[in-house]
């Protein structure tokens, strides 16, 4: 029996009729994505249409799912809204706060013990607000959302960037603030700019080492870190319903990685598969009757040029093994390439530690190919050369797997099994030697491998691949070796090659779980205490920000011109500073100490104007904020791509940042900074970012009449007194304006619900 049955079968009793007003209102067949989002409009049924990339529409999202690290600040902010329980299915995941270091059980228990307090406030509010609570070493919220939660057809949101998962599971999911979490949970409606529409149609059938990761390592080439912004991505084809639902779910994951909105596919047999295999029959059941809505109109898909923005076609038959890397998630090159690109470019070859797992990459039919690998070992006599880690996804994967003999086969080449967490892929990773910044390779099944962001060493060069090639080049301990073609010398000086991987998509026996680890809400939460106490370093209840003084921002000081990619783990590092996730003043500490000072090409090194002095970024920003002095960001394409961490906008908004102005931003970043009362701005001309000089005093001129589409003027004044002006623009619509003056959007529901 699924969770929210009764909300699912709501969904889908209203979605015929409204997919067939907005088909007449449009004119037009539909595409799976518009599907969905014209039927969970907050209006009900539509009496518009919306301008792809143009209109911002209002939600109403099914659901919300939150991580331990971000849920802290989301909840923090929910209970200052005055709602006695959340308004829509709300979930949290404690899955992020877990350190791998040793194994599982040791993990799990220095964990529990370290982050007590966290813990107790996590499963305090969710009893009191009536949000369903899954414990540590439950899983990693992603994988725990598709065994329980997504369902064909649905919305949700969810504070995390690889929410997206759930697009495995035919769901539009999407990847937001907490802020924005805040916002649904009390009962409001959710807005989103309308989408523009990738399709990404595959033909041919997966087949030996190629497996659904290198469909989207092949797109992440394609369209690089940015090329999805502002955009869903649908998969369709024969390609796309030969291929397992947990293997959709891992294109859709990493569609983070290319900038989408989301990413998702229409409802077929592997979807009812996995929904029956997970004990929701009844979803698939219910999904079987409506099923013609749950993919998009049959001439979308036969003539696909006409209804989408922009159209990729990969063959899947002739698709190669990828791997993609180093330090961005968007260098893809096919496996028969890489070892003349890595000697080409000086990349370590030897390869130091494989992982495996992750939300990307946890599924059963991952570790069952990778499974088949490990067990050639012993059989060809072989020894694995590289260190060797699993990362389970959900206690259920995990229970499973070892009851099939997986784990003893991982045991039996000196593998160890993290807990059922994230661990390595966002930081949680004390590796040993990590300190001591040396040269080296990892390879991993991850989504991300930005510098630093595995283990805390700028030099390590981290590649992202398949389960399968990942094992492989662990077995080999050489990043030069392609499976497919390359033999390996055994114990006895024997050549011996690699058999291609083969794994069930699903358990024979079923999945099975003796605590799955969820706890469900107080039925009347009215007396529920939630746990805070005054004198805890991470957690502080929150005060709210100030409104907009009605005036143009005068005398402002330059805090940083960032160079190049600056990420949220940039602005706001996680690895150590995960603990300080639920206290704001804490936290900010880590603020931009990761971005590279255009001036100096240093990291967390910036001049402080009223000393000359140059310092850490967030004691410089202290001291402008002790001085009542505001201060700009300033910032080069992209900025704030990666995790959704409203962190990375809250830290500037508590210590006295007015505004980023920057080249591009990365979409949920700059709906974070939106949210909080910041003023995200973006140059007309890119050429302008050169005007900006370090000891700069900045003016934003125009705010009086601040309004949409209608650009405001920066003024700089120079140390020598010259001074340059330039416009720039913003994409505020007229609410998100009355969240500026307001001086936050919280501040307005607050008020809404009083």
């Amino acid at each position: 029996m699924a969770f929210d049955i009764e909300m699912i079968k709501a969904v889908y009793d209203r979605m015929p009729a409204r997919i067939a007003a907005a088909r007449a209102l449009t004119g037009k067949p539909l595409t799976l994505t518009e599907k969905i989002l014209y039927s969970h409009l907050w209006e009900g049924t539509p009496s518009t249409t919306f301008t792809r990339g143009g209109s911002y529409v209002d939600f109403a999202p099914d659901r919300v799912a939150m991580q331990d690290a971000t849920a802290q600040m989301a909840l923090l902010q929910f209970m200052q809204a005055g709602r006695p329980q959340v308004a829509v299915p709300s979930t949290v995941h404690c899955d992020h706060l877990i350190e791998a270091k040793v194994a599982s059980t040791t993990d799990l228990k220095v964990a529990v013990d370290k982050n007590k307090e966290v813990y107790d406030f996590l499963s305090s509010v969710s009893d009191k607000y009536g949000i369903g609570f899954w414990k540590p070493g439950a899983g990693i919220i992603h994988q725990v959302v598709l065994e329980n939660y997504a369902f064909p057809g649905g919305m949700m949101i969810g504070t995390d960037s690889h929410t997206v998962n759930a697009g495995g599971l035919g769901m539009i999911a999407i990847g937001v603030g907490g802020a924005d979490a805040c916002d649904v949970m009390a009962g409001l409606a959710w807005e989103l700019k309308f989408p523009k529409l990738i399709g990404v149609k595959l033909t041919g059938k997966l087949n030996g080492w190629t497996s659904a990761k290198d469909v989207i390592l092949k797109v992440a080439g394609i369209l690089t870190v940015k090329g999805g912004t502002g955009c869903v991505v649908e998969y369709f084809g024969e390609g796309a319903t030969s291929m397992s639902c947990t293997g959709k779910g891992t294109i859709c994951n990493m569609g983070a990685e290319i900038g989408a909105t989301t990413s998702t596919f229409g409802y077929d047999d592997s979807m009812a598969r996995y929904l029956e295999s997970t004990g929701r029959a009844d979803v698939a059941a219910l999904a079987n009757g409506i099923r013609e809505h749950l993919t998009a109109d049959s001439e979308v898909y036969a003539n696909p040029e006409a209804y989408f923005d922009q159209v990729i076609e990969i063959d899947l038959d002739a698709l190669e093994p990828h791997v993609n890397g180093p330090f961005t998630p968007d260098l893809a090159t096919p496996i028969s390439k890489l070892k003349e690109l890595a000697i080409k470019n000086n990349w370590p070859t030897k390869v130091e530690v494989g992982l495996i797992g992750s939300c990307t990459n946890s599924s059963y039919e991952d570790i069952a190919r990778a499974a088949s690998l490990a067990k050639q070992v012993a059989a060809k006599g072989l020894k694995t050369k590289a260190q060797f880690t699993i990362t389970p996804g959900s206690e259920q994967v995990r229970y499973t797997i070892e009851r099939d003999g997986f784990i003893s086969t991982f045991d039996s080449i000196g593998a160890t099994v993290f807990s059922n967490a994230c661990g390595p892929c966002i930081g949680q990773w004390a590796r040993p030697g990590a300190e001591k910044g040396e040269k080296n390779t990892i390879v991993h099944s991850f989504n991300r491998n930005f510098a630093k962001r595995a283990d805390g060493n700028p030099n390590t060069y981290a590649f992202v691949a398949s389960p399968e090639i990942v094992t492989a080049l662990a077995i080999a301990g050489d990043l030069t070796f392609n499976p497919l073609t390359d033999t390996l010398t055994n114990e006895k000086g024997e050549q011996v090659k690699l058999e291609a991987p083969t794994g069930d998509e699903l358990p024979k026996l079923g999945f099975a779980v003796e605590d799955a680890g969820y706890q469900a809400p107080a039925a009347d939460g009215s007396g529920v205490q939630v746990k805070v106490a005054p004198t805890s370093d991470r957690l502080q209840l929150l005060a709210p920000f100030s409104a907009w003084e009605g005036t143009d921002l005068k005398g402002l000081k330059l805090l940083i011109k960032a160079k190049g990619k600056c990420t949220t783990d940039h602005i706001s590092m996680a690895g150590p500073w995960l603990k300080y996730r639920g206290h704001l003043d804490n936290i900010s500490n880590n603020m931009l100490i990761g971005a590279v000072n255009f001036f100096n090409e240093k990291t967390d090194n910036v001049k402080n104007q009223l000393t000359g002095a140059y310092g850490a970024v967030p004691d410089t920003q202290r001291a402008y904020k002790a001085a009542g002095i505001g201060t700009i960001v300033v910032g080069d394409t992209n900025y704030g791509e990666g995790s959704s961490r409203e962190h990375a906008a809250m830290e500037p908004r508590h210590l006295g940042v007015r505004a980023v102005l920057v080249k591009s931003f990365a979409r949920i970043h700059e709906t974070n900074l939106k949210k909080q009362g910041m003023l995200a701005l973006t140059f007309v001309n890119d050429a302008d970012y050169d005007k900006i000089q370090e000891d700069d005093s900045i003016n934003i001129v125009g705010l009086n009449d601040f309004a949409p589409e209608k650009p405001l003027t920066i003024e700089l004044v120079h140390a020598d007194g010259s001074t340059d002006s330039f416009p720039v623009n913003h994409t505020y619509n007229a609410q998100q304006i009355e969240w500026f003056k307001a001086g936050g959007a919280l501040n307005i529901i607050r008020a809404s619900i009083k």
